[in-house]
């Protein structure tokens, strides 16, 4: 994990800049802006091996914007399940409690997506939401095929034990 310390020094150092930036990013909405800046810093605080980067407003830059894509594309995943719900016929759309149910199993789904290595989340999306190959996303992420393959099998692990341990409680 990340020195706490370290986190918090950064922290103090840049928040209100890396709020200015995000918020200006996301067109001046400020609980948007918000989260992002806590989930960036939360993102230091989770590292295994971190170190004080020499360039911290560009590190925290990538981080945050990392972190904006992947909520940028959870919004489009939700926005079309809506919009393909919204093109069904009224007597096969399902019940507004079905709807609910799978938007908070999206959530769920994008907790224990946020929970992964960087890596694997990368590779995972690149694979199940741009549909991309392995040798392109081993190309994306400057690795090999098989690690690749292996960052896939344990997102597909997580997400499996995830849902069972819920299905169990």
């Amino acid at each position: 994990m990340a020195g706490p310390v370290a986190v918090a020094s950064l922290y103090r150092e840049h928040h209100g800049w890396l709020l200015g930036l995000l918020r200006r990013k996301l067109h001046g909405h400020h609980a948007d802006a918000l989260d992002l800046v806590q989930d960036t810093f939360e993102r230091l605080l989770r590292q295994p091996r971190w170190a004080r980067p020499e360039r911290p407003r560009g590190y925290l830059t990538a981080i945050a914007t990392r972190l904006l894509i992947d909520r940028h594309r959870r919004r489009e995943l939700e926005q079309a399940y809506l919009q393909s719900l919204a093109l069904q016929p009224e007597a096969a759309a399902p019940s507004p409690e079905d709807v609910l149910q799978v938007i908070e199993q999206l959530g769920h789904v994008c907790r224990i997506l946020d929970r992964m290595p960087a890596r694997m989340n990368r590779a995972f999306l690149l694979a199940r939401i741009d549909g991309l190959p392995y040798a392109d996303i081993a190309r994306e992420l400057k690795v090999s095929v098989n690690v690749v393959q292996k960052d896939l099998v344990q997102a597909w692990q997580r997400l499996y034990l995830a849902f069972d341990g819920a299905a169990d409680g």
